[in-house]
């Protein structure tokens, strides 16, 4: 068998398949070494990919699979448009995401992460075969471990988990937050002249008591004037008595 005849069956079992293919199969139904098939499988991306065509040959979940050109996405979509809809919810993306980074995990590490009840989901999650039980955990009551499978990494178009984003690339999509503003000189210079303002006032109410204090202790010169002559009156009148008493 040439290299043409070999990438045209190569072709032929790819599209028919539907699904991601490993090596080791591909290799049994040529009937070629896996060294061999990884080459025309390498030669086959570059084709696909050089052409541009509607289809691509890519490597996912472990596998080859030949896939649709993300560039006819929109036409794709109208073909799939009456069909049952697959999009997940973000309940569903949420509790899958933690079961990809965390896995094996168990329901009730799940529901400590999210803090809501997760059966539901969990449930939908196994029906649609994108999680898978992976045994049971060695610790009183022994729950059942979860964690990702094949069809997760197709349903993603993932090769591996390696090709999951890091929290690192995801911390690059945060937002970062707004600076601490200082307040500018001109309104610094206001508060301060403020303050400052208000110790005058203060500083007058001071000296109005002192000033009450002074009036006080400083009784007004005319009174004291008549104060003086009434008192030398009566030393007069006092005097003109004691002569007619003698």
């Amino acid at each position: 068998m040439d290299d043409k005849e070999a990438r045209s069956i190569l072709e032929a079992v790819l599209f028919i398949a539907g699904e991601p293919i490993s090596p080791d199969s591909l290799s049994s139904i040529l009937e070629l070494d896996r060294a061999e098939v990884e080459r025309l499988v390498k030669e086959l991306i570059n084709d696909y990919t050089i052409n541009n065509t509607g289809l691509l040959v890519a490597e996912v979940a472990g596998g080859v699979q030949m896939v649709t050109n993300p560039a006819c996405a929109p036409w794709v979509r109208k073909l799939l448009a009456t069909s049952v809809p697959t999009k997940l919810s973000q309940p569903s993306l949420e509790t899958l995401a933690i079961i990809a980074y965390k896995q094996p995990i168990i329901k009730a590490e799940i529901e400590a992460i999210r803090g809501v009840n997760s059966d539901g989901v969990v449930k939908t999650l196994l029906d649609r075969k994108l999680i898978k039980i992976l045994g049971r955990k060695e610790v009183p009551g022994r729950p059942l471990m979860y964690g990702t499978t094949k069809e997760f990494l197709q349903h993603f178009g993932l090769k591996d988990l390696s090709e999951l984003p890091t929290l690192k690339e995801f911390q690059e999509f945060e937002t970062p937050e707004a600076p601490e503003q200082e307040m500018p000189e001109y309104a610094a210079t206001e508060q301060q002249t403020t303050e400052e303002s208000v110790e005058p006032v203060q500083g007058e109410d001071h000296a109005e008591d002192e000033g009450e204090a002074a009036i006080t202790e400083n009784p007004d010169p005319e009174k004291e004037e008549t104060n003086r002559a009434s008192v030398h009156l009566e030393d007069d009148e006092s005097g003109i008595n004691k002569e007619e008493a003698g």
